[in-house]
Protein backbone atom coordinates (compact mmCIF):
# COMPACT_ATOMS: atom_id res chain seq x y z
CA UNK A 1 0.00 0.00 0.00
CA UNK A 2 1.34 3.48 -1.01
CA UNK A 3 1.01 5.11 2.81
CA UNK A 4 3.02 7.93 2.89
CA UNK A 5 6.23 8.14 5.77
CA UNK A 6 5.05 11.36 7.74
CA UNK A 7 8.85 11.81 8.62
CA UNK A 8 10.26 11.78 5.51
CA UNK A 9 10.15 14.06 1.90
CA UNK A 10 7.84 12.61 -0.57
CA UNK A 11 8.86 13.84 -4.34
CA UNK A 12 6.07 12.56 -6.40
CA UNK A 13 8.54 13.78 -10.00
CA UNK A 14 10.74 11.27 -8.90
CA UNK A 15 8.28 8.36 -9.78
CA UNK A 16 7.67 7.17 -13.83
CA UNK A 17 4.53 5.79 -13.34
CA UNK A 18 1.60 8.25 -14.78
CA UNK A 19 -0.15 8.13 -11.72
CA UNK A 20 1.16 8.23 -8.11
CA UNK A 21 -1.20 7.57 -4.93
CA UNK A 22 -0.45 8.22 -1.49
CA UNK A 23 -2.41 7.91 1.88
CA UNK A 24 -1.31 9.39 4.86
CA UNK A 25 -2.51 10.86 8.67
CA UNK A 26 -0.52 14.03 9.50
CA UNK A 27 -0.83 16.37 12.23
CA UNK A 28 0.07 20.13 12.82
CA UNK A 29 1.78 19.47 9.02
CA UNK A 30 3.57 22.60 6.86
CA UNK A 31 4.67 21.19 3.69
CA UNK A 32 6.77 24.75 2.54
CA UNK A 33 6.23 25.89 -0.25
CA UNK A 34 6.80 23.96 -3.18
CA UNK A 35 5.52 22.67 -6.52
CA UNK A 36 5.52 19.33 -9.03
CA UNK A 37 5.76 19.19 -12.22
CA UNK A 38 2.75 16.51 -11.71
CA UNK A 39 -1.16 17.66 -11.27
CA UNK A 40 -2.30 17.02 -7.22
CA UNK A 41 -5.90 16.08 -6.16
CA UNK A 42 -5.25 16.15 -1.93
CA UNK A 43 -8.62 15.09 -0.34
CA UNK A 44 -9.26 15.51 3.26
CA UNK A 45 -11.40 12.78 4.56
CA UNK A 46 -10.92 14.43 8.03
CA UNK A 47 -9.65 17.28 8.92
CA UNK A 48 -8.74 20.36 7.54
CA UNK A 49 -5.95 21.99 5.63
CA UNK A 50 -4.88 25.36 4.64
CA UNK A 51 -3.18 26.10 1.04
CA UNK A 52 -1.52 29.46 0.70
CA UNK A 53 -1.06 30.54 -3.23
CA UNK A 54 1.09 33.11 -4.45
CA UNK A 55 -2.00 35.58 -4.10
CA UNK A 56 -4.84 33.41 -2.90
CA UNK A 57 -5.36 31.61 0.75
CA UNK A 58 -7.28 28.42 0.06
CA UNK A 59 -9.06 26.18 2.37
CA UNK A 60 -9.38 22.64 2.03
CA UNK A 61 -12.56 21.60 4.21
CA UNK A 62 -12.91 18.20 5.43
CA UNK A 63 -14.63 15.38 2.30
CA UNK A 64 -13.55 17.93 0.21
CA UNK A 65 -10.88 17.99 -2.50
CA UNK A 66 -8.41 20.31 -2.95
CA UNK A 67 -7.25 20.35 -7.64
CA UNK A 68 -3.74 21.77 -7.68
CA UNK A 69 -2.81 21.64 -11.68
CA UNK A 70 1.44 21.19 -12.35
CA UNK A 71 3.81 23.48 -11.59
CA UNK A 72 1.54 25.59 -9.18
CA UNK A 73 3.60 26.91 -6.18
CA UNK A 74 1.83 26.28 -2.79
CA UNK A 75 2.48 25.60 0.55
CA UNK A 76 -0.02 23.24 2.82
CA UNK A 77 -0.42 23.52 6.31
CA UNK A 78 -2.83 20.96 8.62
CA UNK A 79 -3.54 21.71 11.85
CA UNK A 80 -4.46 18.99 14.32
CA UNK A 81 -4.68 15.61 12.46
CA UNK A 82 -5.62 15.43 9.31
CA UNK A 83 -6.41 12.07 7.03
CA UNK A 84 -5.75 12.62 3.31
CA UNK A 85 -5.69 11.29 0.12
CA UNK A 86 -2.93 12.57 -2.51
CA UNK A 87 -3.04 11.52 -5.89
CA UNK A 88 -0.63 13.13 -8.47
CA UNK A 89 -1.06 12.64 -12.58
CA UNK A 90 1.24 13.91 -14.97
CA UNK A 91 1.33 16.88 -16.79
CA UNK A 92 -0.65 15.28 -20.37
CA UNK A 93 -3.18 13.81 -17.83
CA UNK A 94 -4.29 16.61 -16.22
CA UNK A 95 -4.74 18.29 -20.07
CA UNK A 96 -8.90 18.48 -19.97
CA UNK A 97 -8.97 19.47 -16.16
CA UNK A 98 -9.22 22.54 -14.87
CA UNK A 99 -6.29 24.72 -15.28
CA UNK A 100 -6.41 26.68 -11.92
CA UNK A 101 -6.50 25.93 -8.41
CA UNK A 102 -10.48 24.91 -6.97
CA UNK A 103 -11.54 23.28 -4.48
CA UNK A 104 -14.31 20.69 -5.48
CA UNK A 105 -16.61 18.13 -3.54
CA UNK A 106 -15.98 14.95 -3.76
CA UNK A 107 -18.89 12.24 -5.18
CA UNK A 108 -19.46 8.97 -3.59
CA UNK A 109 -17.88 7.61 -6.52
CA UNK A 110 -14.58 9.84 -6.52
CA UNK A 111 -14.73 9.12 -2.74
CA UNK A 112 -14.75 5.05 -3.63
CA UNK A 113 -12.09 5.36 -6.82
CA UNK A 114 -9.78 7.41 -5.06
CA UNK A 115 -9.24 3.90 -2.17
CA UNK A 116 -7.67 1.80 -4.75
CA UNK A 117 -6.07 4.45 -6.64
CA UNK A 118 -4.22 5.09 -3.14
CA UNK A 119 -3.54 2.15 -2.30
CA UNK A 120 -1.85 0.90 -5.77
CA UNK A 121 2.01 0.40 -6.10
CA UNK A 122 3.81 3.42 -7.11
CA UNK A 123 5.09 1.25 -10.55
CA UNK A 124 1.19 0.28 -11.37
CA UNK A 125 0.38 -0.09 -15.15
CA UNK A 126 -2.59 2.13 -15.86
CA UNK A 127 -3.10 1.48 -19.48
CA UNK A 128 -5.07 -1.77 -19.14
CA UNK A 129 -7.22 -3.64 -16.98
CA UNK A 130 -9.42 -2.82 -14.08
CA UNK A 131 -6.74 0.62 -13.36
CA UNK A 132 -7.41 1.97 -16.87
CA UNK A 133 -10.96 2.20 -15.93
CA UNK A 134 -10.34 3.63 -12.42
CA UNK A 135 -8.38 6.26 -13.75
CA UNK A 136 -10.61 7.31 -16.03
CA UNK A 137 -13.85 7.50 -13.59
CA UNK A 138 -11.24 9.73 -11.58
CA UNK A 139 -10.42 12.16 -14.21
CA UNK A 140 -14.20 11.97 -15.32
CA UNK A 141 -15.45 12.96 -11.62
CA UNK A 142 -12.93 15.65 -11.25
CA UNK A 143 -14.03 16.96 -14.32
CA UNK A 144 -17.67 17.08 -13.69
CA UNK A 145 -17.31 17.85 -9.59
CA UNK A 146 -19.23 20.92 -8.56
CA UNK A 147 -16.37 24.03 -7.10
CA UNK A 148 -17.09 25.16 -3.44
CA UNK A 149 -16.20 28.82 -2.55
CA UNK A 150 -13.08 28.38 -0.44
CA UNK A 151 -10.56 30.56 -2.01
CA UNK A 152 -9.98 33.84 -1.17
CA UNK A 153 -7.12 36.14 -3.47
CA UNK A 154 -5.44 38.33 -1.12
CA UNK A 155 -4.57 42.05 -2.31
CA UNK A 156 -0.87 43.00 -3.29
CA UNK A 157 -0.75 47.17 -2.65
CA UNK A 158 1.50 47.21 -0.15
CA UNK A 159 -0.93 49.88 2.38
CA UNK A 160 -2.98 46.42 3.35
CA UNK A 161 0.47 44.85 4.49
CA UNK A 162 -0.65 44.92 8.06
CA UNK A 163 -3.99 43.59 7.05
CA UNK A 164 -2.51 40.00 5.46
CA UNK A 165 -0.19 39.85 8.53
CA UNK A 166 -2.89 38.86 10.86
CA UNK A 167 -5.47 36.60 9.08
CA UNK A 168 -6.13 34.34 11.59
CA UNK A 169 -7.71 37.41 13.18
CA UNK A 170 -11.12 38.41 12.01
CA UNK A 171 -10.46 41.59 9.53
CA UNK A 172 -11.60 45.11 10.88
CA UNK A 173 -14.66 46.81 9.68
CA UNK A 174 -13.94 49.27 6.77
CA UNK A 175 -13.91 52.17 9.61
CA UNK A 176 -11.00 51.08 11.07
CA UNK A 177 -9.26 49.75 8.77
CA UNK A 178 -9.21 53.27 7.44
CA UNK A 179 -7.92 54.30 10.17
CA UNK A 180 -5.47 51.73 10.76
CA UNK A 181 -3.82 52.57 7.08
CA UNK A 182 -4.78 56.20 6.29
CA UNK A 183 -6.64 55.49 3.00
CA UNK A 184 -10.27 56.12 2.58
CA UNK A 185 -13.04 53.73 2.08
CA UNK A 186 -13.56 54.54 -1.37
CA UNK A 187 -9.60 54.16 -2.13
CA UNK A 188 -10.35 51.10 -0.35
CA UNK A 189 -12.84 49.37 -2.10
CA UNK A 190 -10.89 50.46 -5.28
CA UNK A 191 -7.68 48.36 -4.42
CA UNK A 192 -9.80 45.32 -3.68
CA UNK A 193 -12.49 45.52 -6.47
CA UNK A 194 -9.22 45.97 -8.73
CA UNK A 195 -7.04 43.22 -7.00
CA UNK A 196 -9.48 40.48 -5.67
CA UNK A 197 -12.46 40.89 -7.98
CA UNK A 198 -14.39 41.81 -4.48
CA UNK A 199 -15.63 44.72 -2.54
CA UNK A 200 -14.03 44.57 0.91
CA UNK A 201 -17.24 43.78 2.89
CA UNK A 202 -17.96 40.94 0.44
CA UNK A 203 -14.23 39.82 0.93
CA UNK A 204 -14.60 40.23 4.82
CA UNK A 205 -17.88 38.02 4.43
CA UNK A 206 -15.39 35.40 2.65
CA UNK A 207 -12.78 35.41 4.77
CA UNK A 208 -15.35 34.76 7.86
CA UNK A 209 -17.00 32.03 6.19
CA UNK A 210 -13.38 30.14 5.61
CA UNK A 211 -12.40 30.76 9.21
CA UNK A 212 -15.66 29.63 10.74
CA UNK A 213 -15.26 26.40 8.44
CA UNK A 214 -11.81 26.25 9.48
CA UNK A 215 -12.56 26.49 13.25
CA UNK A 216 -15.17 23.82 13.29
CA UNK A 217 -13.49 21.57 11.74
CA UNK A 218 -10.77 21.36 13.99
CA UNK A 219 -12.76 20.87 16.82
CA UNK A 220 -13.74 24.28 18.01
CA UNK A 221 -17.60 24.51 19.35
CA UNK A 222 -20.39 26.89 17.15
CA UNK A 223 -20.35 29.38 20.01
CA UNK A 224 -16.90 29.83 20.33
CA UNK A 225 -16.49 30.00 16.76
CA UNK A 226 -19.75 32.73 16.47
CA UNK A 227 -17.75 34.75 19.08
CA UNK A 228 -14.27 34.49 17.69
CA UNK A 229 -16.05 35.55 14.41
CA UNK A 230 -17.64 38.92 15.81
CA UNK A 231 -21.06 37.14 15.79
CA UNK A 232 -23.75 38.35 18.33
CA UNK A 233 -25.33 35.21 19.02
CA UNK A 234 -25.20 31.46 17.87
CA UNK A 235 -28.32 31.99 15.49
CA UNK A 236 -26.81 35.11 13.84
CA UNK A 237 -23.96 32.60 12.72
CA UNK A 238 -25.82 29.96 11.93
CA UNK A 239 -27.87 32.55 9.25
CA UNK A 240 -24.77 33.93 8.12
CA UNK A 241 -23.60 30.21 7.06
CA UNK A 242 -26.44 29.17 5.86
CA UNK A 243 -26.55 32.18 3.74
CA UNK A 244 -23.43 31.68 2.47
CA UNK A 245 -23.52 27.57 1.69
CA UNK A 246 -26.90 27.18 1.43
CA UNK A 247 -26.65 24.72 4.48
CA UNK A 248 -25.98 24.44 8.04
CA UNK A 249 -22.42 24.41 9.76
CA UNK A 250 -23.54 20.56 11.09
CA UNK A 251 -25.47 19.53 7.66
CA UNK A 252 -21.88 20.89 6.04
CA UNK A 253 -19.75 19.37 7.86
CA UNK A 254 -21.79 16.15 7.88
Amino acid sequence: MAWLDAHAPFDPDSHSAPVIGIAATLGHHDSGLHQHQRGQLLFTRQGCARITLAQQLCLLPPSRAAWIPPLTPHRAVMQQSVDYRSIYLTATLCADLPSRVCIIEVSPLLHVVLEPITDAAFDSDWTQSRNLHLLGLCLNEIREAAEQPMLLPLPQDKRLAPLLTTLDHLPPTLAVLEQQIGASGRTIGRIFQRETGMGYQQWRQQWRLMRAIELLATGRSLSYSAFELGFASDSAFIAFFKHMTGRTPRTYLD
